[in-house]
C-alpha cells in the first residue's frame, strides 16, 4: 500500500529565511510528517533573502523553462532545490527574476509593500501546481501556509480541476497572525484570470479586501487551520458556516500530533467533530 502523501507550500522556512511562526513550522512540519509515515515535498519562494551559495541551491533544469502568462506579460518559471540535510527533507524553490530576484517577502526596504504582491503570489501559486505535475506527483493533500501560498486552492479548484494528478486532493489553509497585505485593489481580479477562472469566481472580489481574499480562497479549500493565536475568529467561524473543516490554534506542544490527526482524518473522510478541538 503507497504511502499517503502531503504537499507542503509555505512562505517562509527555516533556515533559509530567519526564524519566524511560519518558517519554524516550516522547519519543523515536513520531517515529522515524514517520520510519521507520509511521503512529502515541500515548496517556497526563491525571496531574496535565500543565500543561494550558503544553502547550496542549484537549478533543475528539467523541472525549469516553463513561461507563465500574467497581465499578458511572459514570466519564466525556475525551480531551485536544496536539502535540509539534517532533517532529511527537500526544498523546491520556485524562482523568477522580476518577482524575487533582490526582493524581500512582502515588502521593499523602505518598509512599502511592493506593487506587485498579487502578481508575486500568482506566479507562486501556478508556479507550484505546475512543477507539481512535472514531477508527476500526486497529492493526498496540499498545505498552504500563510496568505501569500491561498491562491492555490483557487487554482487547483479551477484551472486544474480536471487535471487527475490533483482529482483527490484535499487542501488545507493555515492561516497566520501576518500583517494585512496591501495588494488588493480592482486590478487583482484581472490579474487571477487564467485558464479555468473565470470572473465569477472571483466574485468574493468585487469588493477587493483582505478579508474577503481570505473568504474567497477558504471557499475552494477543505479546512482551515488557525495558524497562531490571535487570527480573526471571524475566519474559523466562516468557514464553519460554509461547511469547511476547522482547527483552532494547537499548543506548541500538540500541533504536530494535532496536524498529522487532521491529514488522517480528511483520507478517511472522517467527521469533523472526531478531530476539531
Amino acid at each position: 500500500m503507497e504511502s499517503p502523501r502531503v504537499l507542503f507550500i509555505f512562505t517562509e522556512i527555516y533556515p533559509y529565511l530567519p526564524e519566524s511562526i511560519i518558517s519554524k513550522i516550516g522547519h519543523e512540519l515536513p520531517p515529522a510528517t515524514l517520520e510519521r509515515g507520509f511521503e512529502i515535498r515541500t515548496f517556497m519562494p526563491r525571496f531574496g533573502g535565500v543565500n543561494e551559495r550558503r544553502n547550496q541551491l542549484h537549478e533543475v533544469i528539467r523541472l525549469s523553462g516553463m513561461n507563465l502568462i500574467i497581465n499578458e506579460t511572459d514570466h519564466p518559471l525556475l525551480i531551485k532545490v536544496a536539502s535540509v540535510t539534517s532533517a532529511r527533507v527537500q526544498v523546491y524553490f520556485i524562482d523568477n527574476d522580476d518577482y524575487f530576484l533582490k526582493r524581500n517577502l512582502y515588502k521593499n526596504g523602505e518598509n512599502l509593500w511592493y506593487p506587485d504582491n498579487d502578481e508575486r503570489s500568482v506566479f507562486f501559486a501556478r508556479g507550484v501546481l505546475e512543477t507539481v505535475r512535472k514531477l508527476r506527483w500526486s497529492p493526498d493533500v496540499i498545505h498552504c501556509h500563510g496568505w501569500f501560498t491561498f491562491l492555490v486552492a483557487l487554482y487547483l479548484r479551477r484551472t486544474f480541476k480536471d487535471d487527475p494528478l490533483y482529482a483527490n486532493s484535499k487542501i488545507v489553509l493555515s492561516l497566520y497572525d501576518e500583517p494585512s497585505p496591501e495588494i488588493f485593489d480592482e486590478s487583482f481580479r484581472k490579474t487571477s484570470l487564467c485558464d479555468g477562472v473565470r470572473p465569477k469566481d472571483l466574485e468574493q472580489m468585487n469588493e477587493p479586501t483582505f478579508e474577503n481574499y481570505v473568504k474567497m480562497c477558504i471557499g475552494y479549500a477543505d479546512a482551515l487551520i488557525a495558524g497562531s493565536p490571535n487570527i480573526n475568529p471571524a475566519y474559523l467561524q466562516y468557514a464553519e458556516e460554509t461547511g469547511k473543516a476547522t482547527l483552532p490554534c494547537p499548543l506548541p506542544e500538540e500541533y504536530l500530533d494535532k496536524y498529522n490527526e487532521l491529514y488522517e482524518s480528511l483520507l478517511s473522510r472522517k467527521k469533523r467533530k472526531l478531530w476539531k478541538q
